[in-house]
């Protein structure tokens, strides 16, 4: 069988594509573990930096939201009350029931280009052919580690992405690299488990995001500061309502607001758990590390150009992702090397997340230097859902089908009716 579109990928945005796909009548197949970076790579305790109503997935009718899950769960989905990242996973497993076909938890390790589309390979080795598929492959092949740490032992060096347990760090001493959410968050916790901490960071003063206004106040003041996915401000509310638009964009305008926008910041709520609690060493960058009886040496220099050496006996690079298309290794080499790709190498799409392979579409941060910051964040899976959908269509020339295709629905616990409606 030949499918209309593989969905490589089963996060939020995966999710939510292969919703909005079986919506719209597509012979669809959907690969990957639901939520598994949310299950796997993000230690208990932690949670969800966006706003509970800016984290919803995405399916065509708007029926199975964080807020419609969490009345059903007893929780609270309230403005400016952060929602656990335990809870955010269970959430998108729930969404998964609901409004998605079978996702086959098996993993794509190779995809291909074709006559007549695309040959997925699955790590047992069954081959899968579609005519068009769509990456949503989240963040994890993207991880980034500063070049003076790599070549070190994942015993002494890992990134914040590789734990989903920081109890192995338990009255250890433990360096954070980084000033954004992640690495602010896992400082919070290790210090609270009773691991000696701290945290160092290029930036000569750490950010911190004020709490959210009120979501109910005067007008004037919504008008000078709206409300929007991606928090207040009216930069911050083009950048998620409008990707469209930021896609007409000059390259090099996209290109800068991609690497300065919503830049490193802990959240409101975990200042009070860090700051006085954690050791801060901002301004300073490692330039090199070695390992060490007992750990790793640090090599620092301030702006000040000040040099400094530590000890510590393991560090966590909290130091984001880089998305590139040279990273991308569960496609062939001839499949990727045909990639047009950006300035900052990560894979240039079309007005429908198309890229140069035609067939072959994109979806999450892979996109964000084309469609803006809010492809970093839950926020953009709506937009990108409907709008790859859309241009899916037009790769295989159909219409949106009318009917209503029935997705599975065991263990669900809503009284809503199952079917995925199109």
């Amino acid at each position: 069988m030949v499918y209309d579109l593989l969905v490589v990928g089963a996060g939020p945005y995966g999710l939510s594509i292969a919703s909005h796909a079986a919506s719209a009548g597509l012979n669809l197949r959907v690969f990957g573990r639901p939520m598994a970076s949310w299950r796997d790579n993000m230690p208990r305790g932690m949670f969800l930096k966006s706003e509970p109503w800016a984290s919803n997935l995405s399916d065509p009718d708007g029926r199975w939201r964080l807020d419609v899950y969490c009345a059903e769960q007893g929780l609270t989905a309230r403005h400016a009350k952060p929602i656990p990242v335990e809870a955010f996973a269970e959430y998108g497993l729930w969404f998964a029931r609901n409004a998605v076909p079978e996702v086959d938890e098996r993993t794509v390790t190779r995809v291909a280009a074709g006559p007549g589309g695309f040959t997925a390979v699955t790590e047992d080795g069954e081959e899968v052919h579609a005519r068009t598929v769509a990456l949503a492959v989240g963040v994890m092949p993207f991880v980034e580690v500063p070049q003076a740490l790599r070549g070190l032992h994942p015993a002494l060096v890992t990134h914040s992405s590789h734990h989903s347990d920081l109890d192995r760090f338990r009255g250890k001493d433990v360096t954070v690299i980084g000033g954004g959410q992640a690495a602010l968050e896992t400082a919070a916790l290790l210090a609270e488990q009773g691991t000696t901490v701290r945290v160092l960071a290029r930036a000569d003063r750490l950010v911190w995001n004020d709490v959210p206004p009120p979501w109910e106040r005067p007008w004037w003041q919504s008008v000078r500061s709206p409300h929007s996915g991606l928090g207040p401000g009216w930069k911050n509310w083009f950048y998620a309502e409008r990707p469209n638009l930021f896609r007409r964009l000059p390259e090099p305008t996209r290109a800068r607001i991609a690497t300065t926008a919503l830049g490193p910041a802990g959240a409101w709520w975990v200042r009070d758990r860090v700051e006085g609690v954690v050791e801060l060493l901002p301004g300073h960058e490692v330039t090199a590390a070695a390992a060490v009886p007992g750990g790793v040496r640090l090599d620092t220099v301030s702006r000040a150009g000040a040099l400094r050496s530590l000890e510590t006996e393991h560090v966590i690079a909290a130091t984001g992702f880089r998305a590139r298309c040279d990273r991308l290794g569960l496609l062939s080499a001839e499949l990727r090397g045909s990639l047009a790709a950006l300035p900052d190498g990560s894979p240039a799409v079309g007005h429908g997340f198309e890229s140069s392979q035609p067939g072959l579409f994109f979806a999450g941060l892979v996109t964000a230097s084309g469609f803006g910051p809010a492809m970093r964040f839950v926020q953009g899976a709506s937009f990108t859902a409907s709008t790859l959908v859309r241009g899916v269509n037009r790769r295989l020339g159909t219409a949106p089908a009318k009917g209503t295709v029935p997705a599975p629905v065991s263990g669900s616990r809503s009284e809503s009716p199952s079917p995925v409606r199109r």
